[in-house]
């Protein structure tokens, strides 16, 4: 090599260094839980025996783990649904019977998790697995003796006030109907038609409970409140531009966290792919990163628009515990469907609402393991967000440049750093149950001196799948000021929610937060 092309090459990386960021000048942390769970995690649910629930197509073939002996399917001997213990992470095999490819699910008020529809024998199929402790046996049922009134595949699930089970479209499906099964059976839903478009946007709608009792549906670019008692539609809201946002254009949302007189709900939409990137099979149109935000309570509601630092399809939003929202996984171009995306966005994002506009994302510290079509995130109760799944594939392949993804992974967002440890309270006293609008103590113990409010904040356990948490939601307590109990405990008066519009009955982990750090999540019981 010349002096001249040495002089070159040596200002090149130069450049390089001071102008790209060390992984450890970003923040966060990853690590690896298990190298191989034995299937790549289609959908996946945390729930309150601290276990998490994966779940895959059961048409697919061979996954890596066996059923235990005797327990065979009709098709073969594997497992396609596992457990995975939060504590030990050990697996355990569980035995699904029907196709759960593209289903929807959701937590029931006693904890069990519902789950519905799928394709082929699954199609109109019910299933439940009531969750259990390690030390107890607990598997998925079959119901024979009710199904779905129509064939849901690509449909949403969402809890209503009553503890009941709303379901919403699916592929060929533009109705809604309801677990427990009503009279009417499946009621037609024309929005749902009027969204449908030639690559069929309307899959997975976005749905989200508001807390006046309707819904918020989302579907390819436009959306509406939905009084799904008397099946009307209350407001339009203007279209979000930027292109389709569903499925199989693959962005995501979340309703912010419900505070202060729980009147108000705003609505994120973030992220999708380009019309036409689905026709024409293109794996490397760029995806969007616009994100548009609405009061969606508002008389005269309007999107805000803003961009995230990287276009992204099929990302994961994630609630967390102080009211930050973490987007994680999918890609930068192409769009959703076997073998459709390339170009792997490995950094998470953090999306900070109470920022202004232009300050509210941070780049976090990327990871390594590509999470493309078929990967969830869900929060843990220690503050961590679980990553699982990553099949781009037909059936298992590990020989592919994106190839089936076995292992999980868990992300610690930078509140869970060790120099916020001394901040960070512990839990020391809940109650296991609370009813609505009741008042309750929570005590807590931390190293420093309490300074300022410590929030409780509920959040619930949602049903991941196909970039979108089913059911997700956080809510801030009314709260006293942290009271001095004694060796560095603190007693916080709380008020529990008013009413199932806010938060839905059933299991909800309790995070006490201390300048932005979440506690270990205690479960308690909203009734």
């Amino acid at each position: 090599m010349d002096n001249v092309s040495l002089y070159l090459s040596s200002c090149f990386l130069l450049l390089l260094f001071y102008t790209t960021p060390a992984r450890a000048d970003l923040p966060g942390t990853w690590e690896l839980l298990v190298p191989d769970a034995g299937i790549a995690s289609m959908h996946t649910a945390v729930t309150r025996f601290n276990t998490a629930v994966l779940l895959d197509r059961t048409n697919i073939g061979p996954s890596r783990k066996l059923l235990p002996k005797g327990h065979c399917l009709k098709r073969d001997c594997y497992a396609h649904s596992v457990q995975l213990d939060l504590a030990t992470n050990e697996l355990r095999p569980l035995k699904i019977l029907t196709d759960t490819w593209c289903s929807s699910g959701q937590f029931l008020p006693d904890g069990t998790l519902l789950q519905t529809g799928g394709d082929l024998d699954g199609f109109r199929k019910i299933r439940k697995l009531a969750p259990c402790n390690r030390t107890s046996f607990c598997d998925w049922e079959e119901l024979n003796d009710v199904e779905l009134s129509q064939g849901r595949w690509y449909a949403t699930n969402q809890i209503l006030p009553d503890g009941s089970v709303i379901i919403v479209g699916g592929r060929g499906s533009n109705t809604v109907e309801f677990f427990p099964p009503r009279k009417n059976g499946a009621v037609s839903f024309p929005f749902l038609s009027q969204t449908e478009d030639t690559q069929m946007d309307n899959l997975y709608p976005y749905v989200h409970l508001l807390p006046n009792g309707h819904l918020f549906v989302f579907a390819n670019t436009n959306s509406v409140m939905y009084d799904f008692t008397r099946h009307l539609i209350v407001k339009e809201y203007p279209k979000l531009e930027g292109g389709p946002r569903n499925y199989p254009s693959a962005g995501s949302s979340v309703m912010l966290a419900l505070q202060g007189d729980y009147s108000a709900a705003e609505i994120v939409v973030c992220g999708g792919a380009q019309y036409g990137a689905f026709l024409m099979r293109s794996t490397d149109t760029p995806a969007h990163g616009s994100c548009g935000r609405i009061l969606a309570t508002s008389e005269n509601p309007k999107w805000e628009m803003e961009d995230m630092p990287f276009g992204r399809i099929m990302g994961d939003m994630v609630m967390l515990p102080n009211g930050d929202v973490l987007v994680i996984n999918g890609a930068m171009s192409g769009t959703q469907g076997f073998e459709l995306a390339s170009n792997p966005c490995l950094n998470p994002v953090l999306y900070r609402p109470d920022q202004p506009v232009g300050l509210r994302f941070m780049v976090l510290n990327p990871g390594s393991v590509p999470r493309l079509y078929h990967s969830t995130a869900n929060l843990l109760p220690d503050g961590r967000v679980l990553l699982a799944g990553s099949n781009p594939h037909v059936l298992y392949r590990f020989d592919a440049e994106f190839p089936t993804e076995l292992r999980v992974e868990a992300f610690s967002p930078d509140y869970l750093s060790a120099d916020r440890a001394n901040v960070r309270v512990v839990i020391e006293e809940v109650p296991e149950t609370v009813r609505f609008g009741g008042s309750f103590d929570v005590v807590v113990s931390v190293g420093l001196p309490v300074v300022g409010i410590v929030e409780v904040n509920l959040a619930s356990a949602p049903f991941a799948t196909h970039s979108f948490s089913q059911g997700q939601r956080l809510v801030k307590l009314p709260v006293t000021s942290a009271v001095p109990d004694g060796d560095g405990r603190y007693r916080i008066g709380c008020r529990a929610p008013p009413g199932g519009r806010v938060a839905p009955p059933g299991y909800y982990m309790a995070f006490a937060v201390n300048q932005g750090v979440p506690s270990v999540a205690r479960w308690i019981h909203v009734s």
